[in-house]
């Protein structure tokens, strides 16, 4: 059965992030699990801090008990909620956690209201995005789950057989019925023969998905691609880090903040 891990601090931001993912739950009938990871504060000059894990871990049990109600009685069908407290270093937690379970994906808040919130998973959602293995969602603050009808694939159309994930791709477009968008940017408008034979193989490649070719032109390769999300009324933005040069230009300094701080549209990091 499919399981939709979510990664939550408890902050009001995660609390939206998860009734998005039980939302979500409910469509293809997968089970949820709350994971919340007790980060022991780092020791600095010669006085030691004085942290009661137990006490720790005792009051994220009944706060994600609470969590677990109030999203139960948000759902029109039932769903399995699971809840899973630990200490430790967060990503490497959330790591043994998605090792144990095989998520079908990974759901987190990524923008916080006040500045350490979100400075804190900020920094969280955007080294999940660059290293977790398995498929993250990081959901905007304002962002609510309807249907996924519109599916947007940020992708720079080379060498598409070696590079893109068909199979993952083909299963969340089939699993809520989406419609896929392929969405190519460029900083100016130029005729390029390897784009037009890339984009017929991924045609190809998607057999029976039927998918939409855009092609994009901004001199900011992020900006363009989250302003044309917000205009074309994308659901969710699928990236694919470490596969694409358009994506590790994405991931690389200030983009990567941009991308998943900044968009509005929910973000779906694909991994090899």
């Amino acid at each position: 059965m499919k399981t939709i891990l979510v990664a939550t601090d408890l902050s009001p931001v995660a609390l939206n992030a998860a009734e998005y993912a039980v939302e979500m739950a409910q469509v293809i009938d997968a089970t949820l699990t709350l994971l919340h990871v007790c980060q022991i504060p780092a020791t600095y000059g010669e006085v030691p801090v004085v942290v009661n894990e137990g006490d720790m871990i005792d009051d994220a049990e009944m706060a994600l008990l609470k969590l677990k109600e109030q999203l139960l009685l948000k759902v029109k069908k039932p769903v399995q909620i699971d809840i899973d407290v630990t200490a430790g270093i967060f990503f490497h937690e959330l790591k043994k956690a998605c090792d144990h379970i095989n998520p079908y994906t990974v759901v987190m808040g990524c923008q916080g209201t006040s500045a350490t919130d979100h400075l804190l998973l900020g920094a969280h959602a955007v080294h999940a995005v660059k290293n977790l293995d398995w498929p993250l969602i990081t959901v905007p603050p304002t962002a609510k789950f309807g249907t996924l009808k519109k599916i947007g694939l940020a992708c720079d159309l080379h060498n598409v057989t070696d590079t893109t994930p068909v199979d993952e791709i083909k299963l969340l477009v089939n699993d809520f019925n989406a419609e896929l968008l392929v969405l190519n940017t460029g900083k100016q408008k130029v005729y390029d023969p390897d784009i037009i034979f890339e984009s017929g193989i991924l045609q190809e490649m998607f057999t029976g998905l039927n998918p939409q070719y855009h092609f994009i032109i901004n001199e900011n390769i992020d900006e363009g691609i989250m302003d044309f999300a917000e205009k074309n009324a994308i659901d969710l933005l699928l990236v694919l880090p470490k596969r694409h040069r358009l994506l590790d230009m994405l991931f690389h300094k200030s983009h990567t903040k941009n991308l998943v701080l900044h968009s509005h549209v929910p973000v779906m990091a694909l991994h090899q």
